[in-house]
């Protein structure tokens, strides 16, 4: 919210924040999970050890119930036509970028990506860091 208000995105709506020509959005928890055994084979809904381990060739992830509302709005807003670019400010950490990719990828996510690099939450450090994102595949 912090970063929505520096930026001018103060207009509330459903599972994200407009205004200033910005969407800000947000991931609330894992929004995907690893999804679980029996999804790969239905004998695995019943622990067995002679089935262990299950490595599966492709891992596949599920959004729980409780998160498909959020999981779709951004979504929504990653297909919009007016959105040209993602910026991606989840924590700066390998799990804060396992949130933020895998949900760009199961929302079918193409658009350019830049990410934002921040240890301050004042108004001024978001200003300069918004002027100094860096691309996404760094």
């Amino acid at each position: 919210m912090s970063i929505a208000k520096v930026l001018g995105a103060t207009a509330r709506k459903e599972g994200h924040m407009e205004g200033g020509g910005w969407l800000v959005s947000w991931c609330v928890g894992h929004l995907a999970e690893l999804a679980e055994p029996a999804v790969y084979d239905p004998r695995y809904g019943k622990w067995r050890q002679e089935d262990l381990p299950i490595l599966p060739e492709n891992w596949r992830f599920t959004v729980g119930q409780d998160k498909r509302g959020q999981f779709d709005t951004l979504r929504t807003l990653l297909r919009r036509e007016d959105v040209s670019e993602v910026v991606n400010d989840c924590d700066a950490g390998r799990e804060g970028e396992l949130i933020f990719r895998t949900a760009y990828h199961l929302a079918g996510g193409s658009k350019p990506m830049k990410r934002l690099w921040i240890s301050s939450m004042e108004d001024i450090a978001i200003r300069e860091v918004f002027a100094q994102l860096k691309p996404g595949r760094d």
